[in-house]
């Protein structure tokens, strides 16, 4: 680089610079949208089901139904609600007032201790599959350990046909914010990329300032350096606030690499600045543009990325266009940064595979970067 092309360059990221501070959408973009939805999805969002209602009809009521009946009581996952008999019930769960309803029979204390065990009735409403699955899930951790603690208290071996011994790896809590949180960052980044650069270019175009540059010495690979820097230190700096609500205000662990973390936000951010820009550069219209980044990138990204829905369960064609989306690449990594460190298999190939859209993408921008009006 000659002494003539860095004076310029730098005149250009000064330029940018002063353009970024000046611009409050920008900054707003970059800070105050990573808080908002960091804040709106860490607590709205919950894979979660806690103080679900369930009815709980005992026919007979005695030290068995009552004991078993506090195990549901004394669990934050449920709120019961005590019934008398499952005309009640029925109703209610029709009414969708409460969600399940769990029935301890007449004869449930007696046939307690026979060989065969007492059955519970479980009915539960599948309008929502995943919270039925959860309740169904929660009503048999509750019965089984009800059941343990009964026979250690009695000195009888528990009738239960397999002993269970749980170790859960990586999210020992079970806190479905600790998956959600990691994978937001990865959307936010993607939202910040690609819609603060698909403006960029398409702003110089309708403010006429494009053909000012053109006549100048510039040379177009300067301009998308000039573009790109201020913006990919932006994206970081919003990256690295997100990284820090994640951390103190979520509580969500993390077990990777600082440095590791760092490395690969910076690839995935130039692959996003790399979709903006060469969005920009197609579309000379800031609103065509910022349409264009939305459903192109954070869509995408929102969707199909792993974020929420798991990508092992999508038909075979979907789980293949998944393949050419960035952000699958960056959620699996932060998630695995996150919640089990530093894993080589997972993070090279992933780290590899932005590298490669991020040549591509800045290379498809720099190669639509012409000094032509048409």
């Amino acid at each position: 680089m000659n002494a003539g092309s860095g004076m310029r360059l730098r005149g250009l990221l000064r330029k940018e610079l002063y353009q970024v501070l000046r611009d409050p959408s920008s900054v707003a973009i970059a800070f105050l949208l990573p808080v908002f939805l960091l804040l709106i999805f860490g607590y709205g969002i919950s894979l979660d089901a806690e103080h679900v209602p369930v009815a709980v009809v005992i026919e007979q009521p005695d030290a068995d139904t009552a004991s078993l009946a506090g195990r549901f009581s004394g669990t934050s996952y449920f709120a019961p609600v005590f019934m008398g008999d499952m005309v009640r019930a029925e109703a209610a769960l029709r009414d969708r007032s409460v969600n399940a309803i769990v029935h301890l029979q007449q004869d449930f204390s007696k046939r307690l201790r026979r060989p065969d065990g007492a059955p519970i009735q479980l009915i539960v409403n599948g309008t929502d599959a995943n919270t039925a699955r959860l309740v169904i899930g929660y009503v048999q951790g509750v019965w089984q350990k009800w059941i343990e603690e009964l026979g250690d208290e009695s000195g009888v071996s528990a009738a239960v046909p397999v002993s269970i011994e749980q170790r859960v790896w990586f999210n020992s809590e079970l806190r479905s914010r600790n998956y959600l949180v990691p994978g937001l960052i990865a959307i936010i980044m993607t939202l910040i990329g690609a819609l603060l650069t698909a403006l960029v270019m398409a702003r110089e175009w309708e403010r006429g300032t494009m053909e000012a540059l053109l006549v100048t010495p510039v040379t177009m690979g300067e301009v998308l350096v000039g573009k790109l820097v201020p913006y990919f230190l932006l994206g970081l700096g919003s990256m690295a606030l997100s990284v820090a609500m994640g951390l103190w205000l979520f509580r969500v662990p993390f077990l990777g690499s600082v440095w590791v973390l760092s490395c690969v936000s910076a690839l995935y951010l130039l692959a996003a600045l790399g979709m903006g820009l060469l969005i920009s550069t197609l579309a000379r219209n800031q609103f065509v543009a910022g349409m264009v980044a939305i459903v192109a990138t954070f869509l995408p990204a929102f969707l199909l990325s792993g974020f929420i829905f798991d990508i092992g369960s999508m038909p075979a064609v979907v789980q293949a266009i998944t393949r050419v989306l960035p952000a699958r690449y960056f959620v699996s990594s932060l998630q695995t940064l996150f919640l089990a460190g530093n894993v080589w298999s997972v993070i090279l190939p992933n780290a590899a595979a932005l590298a490669v859209f991020a040549i591509l993408f800045l290379g498809a921008s720099r190669r639509m970067l012409r000094k032509r009006l048409d």
